[in-house]
């Protein structure tokens, strides 16, 4: 399963620093998060995800097994 980790109000939501969700696209894994950790649900739409590192926008991305989901929340500042 795909590792995801959770940064800020993210992880605060979740009540957890990572989780292995079951997805084969990362809008499933989302949709999953969400139905699985409820007050994460809230924030999510507002969130960034990393893919191995790398910025993913396209919610049809294919994960693997051995993929890292990074959960990067609206940051306040600059």
């Amino acid at each position: 399963m795909p590792k995801v980790l959770f940064y800020a109000a993210a992880r605060a939501a979740a009540g957890v620093t990572q989780a292995e969700i079951s997805a084969q696209t990362l809008g499933e894994l989302v949709t999953n998060l969400g139905k699985s950790l409820p007050a994460l649900g809230k924030v999510l739409p507002g969130c960034s995800y990393l893919l191995n590192g790398t910025a993913c926008k396209d919610s049809s991305t294919l994960l693997s097994d051995s993929d890292q989901i990074d959960v990067l929340p609206r940051f306040a500042g600059g």
